[in-house]
């Protein structure tokens, strides 16, 4: 059966992707995004970030093309400045597919989406995946010539290699294109096996950079 969609205002921003198990400050300028904002505090909280696709500088103050997967999730803090400006804080929910755009009268933009679940998240060999990926992380921040006992504590307290693996790549990961890769994978083990692959591409590059 066809999930059920949902309709969440967006937030199309360049290069930047949002996970969930993630938690994600914004500074909110835009007329537009403040509009947004406001409505969103008086509804359910409830929004989706959005990558943008290649080439929207011409058409950002309109309808620039955006990414089909998405990052949902809610407002758990807002704080608005004397400016009108906001600064906000959201919490990272569940991914979304885009299905289409919702005609609406609002200075923002409304889709219809639906949410996309993990596919086999409980499968018993993640459990190895994810030491792999904590210990890729540690040997990252050893090559980098940072502290890495907060690192370690911080990865063990993250017990789902899937939140640990949403964590991990919006920490760790500078390239765009791979962390929206990895926001459109649905399936938990092959999400693991690039992300380790990504961390290890990132490590060459740290290491071979000396």
């Amino acid at each position: 059966m066809p999930a059920v969609p949902v309709y969440l205002p967006i937030f199309p921003l360049p290069g930047l992707t949002f996970f969930p198990h993630t938690m994600l400050p914004l500074h909110v300028f835009e007329a537009r995004y403040r509009a947004m904002v406001t409505d969103c505090m008086s509804r359910d909280r409830r929004l989706a970030v959005v990558g943008l696709e290649p080439g929207y500088e011409a058409r950002y103050d309109g309808k620039p093309a955006v990414k089909a997967v998405a990052g949902a999730g809610s407002i758990v803090r807002c704080e608005r400045l004397p400016t009108g400006r906001f600064n906000i804080l959201l919490r990272g929910e569940g991914r979304i597919r885009i299905e289409r755009e919702v005609p609406t009268d609002t200075l923002y933009r409304v889709v219809a989406a639906a949410p996309l679940a993990d596919v086999g998240a409980d499968r018993p060999e993640l459990d190895v995946m994810a030491r792999a990926v904590r210990a890729r992380c540690v040997r990252i921040f050893e090559a980098l010539g940072r502290p890495t006992a907060e690192m370690r504590e911080s990865l063990e307290s993250v017990s789902a290699p899937a939140e640990l693996g949403d964590q991990v790549a919006s920490a760790m990961l500078p390239d765009p294109s791979a962390r929206q890769a990895l926001l459109e994978e649905l399936d938990v083990e092959r999400r693991l096996e690039r992300l380790t692959a990504a961390l290890d591409e990132l490590l060459d590059q740290i290491t071979r950079g000396r």
